[in-house]
């Protein structure tokens, strides 16, 4: 496969609410509501999917991002070598621990980033609520069926679209007594303040996303007032809360072909997401090509498997699905991990050779699990002048 080829636009589902499952949202000025429905049940019962074009960013002819325009942008994060340190680790570890959230916090809390439009954002706070892993694995595959999801790890990646917050709503009306609207920057289908400097945000790390990256939406395109809807999160399964914040007030959304869509293809642990977290529309979705992903994932599995077992070898090896055009990143990881099937050693190889290939087969099927870290920040969006854009 030509790994030089890029497309500069992919046909991928989205997860949508459903227009039947849309109620009235009593006493919100004509704003309609999602109906609740319980965290565990299956997607395909409370979201549908639709199929959406969305840009790659990596790709020329596309517009800039920017917080206040387009809802989100990327800051840069290369040269802040003592949380990229950290960023390693808990990539490699696949969680993160309660002294690693309490580093990465230190690293971010004060720190200021360059925004686009001679803008700068200086991070206030970083909440400890809302910091969350998320690991997924190629095409919907579970990587870790068996861990229970904790407030910080074992979360799967959030297939449907939504906003993470009400400006208005649970729990920032109780924590904040009911001043949220006045002090944050926001823009919800009932009011705006567009004055604040002051916002809410959300932190997005893709520790690495060579599959089921995230896509967000160009605000600009979005019709509040018809297409976003209140909705109720019962937050029971993973968060420690009082009574009446058991349920998180944050926003779904529904399709119009209108809306446009973004992601980036080649995005690590070197850049991260900035996005409003009251009202910007975001959410995973799975690439074309995952479905060979996932393909060659179960393969290396069986393989290793049987190989510490010291069982007979080769395995019966179904034929690949076709791969679809895709990305150059999940192309070059499914060329790697077709190699190494092709490749395995046997029960008869010398252990030495077997040890190199478990390594190497083991790296390869880690690089197509999505792990990304996310957190919501109290920060300020300033002018890109001294001293507003000195470096604490």
């Amino acid at each position: 496969m030509d790994t030089a080829l890029q497309p500069a636009v992919v046909e991928a589902d989205l997860g949508f609410s459903r227009p039947a499952e849309v109620i009235k949202d009593d006493g919100s000025r004509g704003l309609r509501r999602a109906v609740t429905r319980p965290v565990d049940q299956d997607f395909s019962s409370q979201f549908e999917y639709r199929r959406c074009q969305i840009r790659d960013l990596c790709g020329a002819g596309h517009p800039q991002p920017g917080l206040r325009s387009m809802g989100f942008e990327t800051i840069d994060l290369r040269d802040r070598e003592g949380l990229q340190s950290l960023l390693c680790d808990v990539k490699v570890a696949g969680e993160i621990s309660d002294a690693q959230s309490r580093q990465l916090r230190r690293h971010l809390q004060g720190g200021v980033f360059r925004l686009s439009r001679g803008r700068c954002l200086k991070m206030l706070h970083v909440a400890p609520e809302g910091l969350v892993m998320r690991r997924g694995g190629p095409n919907g595959l579970k990587v870790d069926p068996h861990r229970s999801m904790t407030e910080m790890n074992h979360h799967d990646v959030a297939l449907a679209i939504h906003g993470d917050q009400d400006v208005r709503g649970t729990p920032l009306r109780q924590i904040m007594r009911g001043f949220a609207p006045s002090m944050f920057n926001h823009r919800t289908p009932d009011g705006s303040n567009r004055w604040s400097p002051l916002t809410l945000v959300n932190l997005w790390i893709p520790l690495q996303q060579i599959t089921r990256p995230l896509a967000l939406m160009d605000r600009r395109t979005l019709n509040a007032r018809k297409h976003q809807l209140r909705y109720a999160l019962p937050t029971d399964t993973f968060l420690d809360r009082r009574e009446d914040m058991r349920l998180n007030d944050i926003w779904a959304f529904l399709h119009d072909d209108e809306q446009r869509w973004y992601f980036h293809s080649h995005m690590n642990h070197q850049q991260a997401y900035v996005f409003d977290t009251l009202g910007e529309p975001h959410g995973s979705f799975t690439l074309p090509g995952e479905n060979v992903a996932e393909h060659y994932y179960q393969l290396l599995l069986q393989l290793r498997e049987q190989l510490a077992k010291g069982a007979a070898l080769p395995i019966a090896m179904a034929k690949p699905p076709p791969l679809a055009e895709t990305t150059a990143p999940l192309r070059k990881a499914i060329d790697s991990m077709a190699s190494l099937v092709a490749h395995a050693p046997n029960d008869k190889s010398e252990q030495s050779t077997i040890d190199v290939w478990q390594a190497r087969a083991g790296e390869a099927m880690d690089s197509v699990v999505r792990k990304s870290l996310e957190m919501r920040v109290v920060a300020m969006v300033l002018p890109d002048l001294w001293p507003f854009n000195r470096r604490s």
